[in-house]
């Protein structure tokens, strides 16, 4: 992880945390619409950037993974408010470069977002990825993440 550096997201950044936004459709159900999918990912992706302006500063956070002077991965974390009524960070994008796969950037971003919780006093720390995404499952679990809901879909034809 030498001359890796966790920043905080940077207008300049927008377009290269955007190049890299097409990883979030891997491992989404196989049956969904791909151009709904790709459309939906662009989507959460730029109302996580626009949420970084001061105004959202203390529920919202936007991160990037700096290696050799360019973007290797991005997360974003804010605040959720589970069921119960506990209020827990949410990390509602986690991406990395392939090129940066298995190199610790996923771990450091992770870590980033896990200061941010901390920093603000939430006790837990919750995501949602697809259950084909079966890499992704492995890596969080690694990190000591519990799977916690499952959603279940039915086609009707």
């Amino acid at each position: 992880m030498s001359g890796l550096i966790i920043r905080p997201y940077l207008p300049e950044d927008r377009d290269a945390v955007l190049a890299l936004a097409h990883r979030l459709t891997e491992g989404v159900a196989p049956w969904r619409d791909p151009d709904a999918v790709a459309a939906a990912v662009l989507g959460w992706v730029t109302a996580s950037l626009e949420c970084t302006s001061l105004e959202h500063a203390d529920d919202h956070g936007t991160f990037v993974a700096v290696r050799e002077g360019r973007v290797a991965g991005f997360v974003t974390v804010t605040t959720r408010t589970h069921f119960t009524g506990q209020r827990d960070a949410y990390v509602g994008e986690l991406v990395v470069a392939p090129d940066a796969e298995r190199t610790g950037v996923g771990g450091a971003l992770v870590g980033m977002a896990e200061s941010w919780a901390r920093a603000r006093g939430l006790h837990h720390m919750t995501l949602e990825t697809g259950a084909a995404n079966l890499r992704a499952r492995a890596f969080y679990r690694a990190l000591g993440f519990t799977e916690e809901d499952v959603r279940l879909s039915k086609p009707m034809l």
